[in-house]
């Protein structure tokens, strides 16, 4: 199993765009056939080293993990919305 880690930094952090993001997150359920589990968590700290949102995605493996970066939904819906609102983002992809 593969697990991938995304935590992005928004350009309003605010606690209502947070959660529109986080609801664009969990409608992959369903929808993205290759997620075995998906997990959306919004920080509450707010430090200076903080990143807003987390998204925690499993995949069976590195072909599901390649399969999902190219769905239409992942890629029309997802990636088009959070790349509107992210000022950045950083990833770590791992075997489980």
């Amino acid at each position: 199993m593969v697990k991938h880690i995304v935590c992005f930094k928004l350009q309003d952090n605010s606690k209502e765009s947070c959660e529109k993001a986080a609801e664009i997150f969990k409608s992959m359920v369903g929808n993205v056939p290759q997620i075995r589990s998906l997990e959306v968590g919004i920080d509450f700290l707010h430090s200076q080293r903080s990143y807003d949102i987390i998204l925690q995605t499993t995949f069976d493996d590195e072909k599901a993990l390649e399969e999902y970066q190219n769905d239409p939904y992942h890629c029309n819906v997802v990636k088009k919305y959070i790349h509107s609102v992210r000022e950045s983002s950083v990833a770590v992809d791992y075997y489980i």
